[in-house]
């Protein structure tokens, strides 16, 4: 009877076992390697329609994928990363074969200053060149907005919060802005301009500032999505430059600025405050009068630290006590008091 390749295999390893003791071992490992290898191979020589099947379907479901996205990209504003990636490499000397070591941890976020640039009106600040106003200077052409003094909420009252309340519309990475969002833009003074609905309570805030030896100042509120996209590919473009690549240079990009199509700036109710005393968006606006004065009575008028320190592992945001945004009073109080952001918020009421 004509011996099987296992059978052939066995009595040869058995064979050598044998006559050398000491290759026991040894030949039983490579015996083994040898049949599995042997079986293995067979196996897939005798389904190779069923695997051929199983790729086949792999692929169409990758593809469809990509045309998913694409398609979810154009809908919520989302800039195609490879297009956003190509366009970075056009106008840069940065090579794709970066070979050098980066260890994100001990990167140091970018301050915005270090990528405006040459681009005039950039969201950011040193402050100079950029449109910035007073109270006085708002109020100069003021006509159809009040600025009497806010009430503080009552918090006593039990208040029923609305998901579909525009005034705590959630618009984070995890949630971009949605595309049948509406709004319409008041403008505040010049080419600044922001939600016309949230302009009363921002004046009146103002105004208690400075009643109270504060002289606030704005910049940066509405901010269309051509701009929101230029921040964030110069600060991806100059992480490239030290030697990240883009995917590393895109997720710390992205702890400083939001993600364009996911920025409260593009629905007119987020807004950067600093003072006469301090021209500066960065961490040391907090230890400022103006920025003690904010933290505290900002929720009387409707508005809330967004990205408040401690809470980045949720924001996916730095500290930021410059930036405010716009919620409504009575939400803004009950953050303020429980020490909570706004996807917290949402989590917790809605």
């Amino acid at each position: 009877m004509k011996k099987t390749f296992k059978e052939k295999m066995i009595s040869r390893f058995a064979v050598t076992a044998k006559r050398h003791k000491i290759l026991k071992y040894p030949s039983l490992a490579l015996l083994s390697v040898i049949l599995g290898g042997y079986y293995t191979g067979r196996h897939f020589a005798m389904n190779s329609k069923r695997y051929a099947s199983i790729i086949f379907v792999i692929i169409f479901f990758m593809n469809s994928c990509s045309f998913s996205f694409a398609v979810f990209a154009e809908r919520t504003g989302f800039t195609n990363a490879q297009e956003t990636y190509s366009a970075i490499v056009e106008d840069s000397d940065i090579s794709l074969a970066v070979e050098k070591e980066v260890n994100l941890e001990d990167q140091v976020l970018l301050d915005d200053e270090d990528v405006a640039g040459d681009y005039h009106g950039s969201e950011h600040i040193d402050i100079e060149g950029v449109d910035t106003y007073t109270l006085d200077d708002i109020l100069e052409n003021q006509e159809n907005y009040q600025t009497e003094d806010s009430m503080t909420c009552d918090t006593e009252e039990e208040y029923v919060f609305d998901s579909s309340d525009w005034r705590l519309v959630l618009i984070n990475k995890q949630h971009p802005i949605p595309s049948d969002y509406q709004f319409t833009l008041g403008t505040i003074k010049g080419s600044m301009q922001c939600d016309e609905r949230i302009i009363s309570d921002l004046l009146a805030m103002l105004q208690a500032a400075k009643d109270d030896g504060v002289n606030l100042a704005i910049c940066s509120p509405y901010r269309d999505l051509n701009r929101q996209e230029v921040l964030f590919n110069k600060k991806i473009k100059i992480y490239m430059g030290q030697g990240m690549s883009y995917m590393e240079a895109y997720k710390l990009a992205s702890q400083a600025v939001t993600v364009p199509g996911a920025s409260e700036h593009q629905i007119g109710l987020a807004l950067d405050i600093f003072c006469d005393t301090y021209t500066s968006l960065d961490e040391g606006f907090a230890d400022t009068e103006a920025g003690k004065w904010l933290a505290e009575h900002s929720c009387e008028y409707g508005f809330t630290l967004r990205y408040p320190s401690g809470k980045e592992y949720i924001t996916s945001i730095e500290y930021e006590p410059w930036h405010f945004r716009y919620v409504g009073k009575e939400a803004a109080v009950i953050m303020k008091e429980e020490g909570i952001c706004l996807e917290e918020f949402w989590d917790k009421y809605l």
